[in-house]
């Protein structure tokens, strides 16, 4: 596995990650999209808020 591999797949994750947790959080579609588009940003931000 290269580098541009690793990369790919944890932005994926962080996509994912982000949209659960901003859907279980807020029940909206708006929000878990705006979420997904920030990713990493918004999961280190709810890890630290909560």
């Amino acid at each position: 596995m290269n580098r541009r591999e690793v990369a790919k797949s944890g932005i994926s994750f962080g996509t994912a990650l982000a949209i659960v947790i901003s859907w279980t959080t807020h029940k909206s579609i708006l929000w878990a999209i705006i979420h997904g588009l920030l990713s990493w940003l918004y999961v280190i931000y709810y890890a630290l808020t909560r």
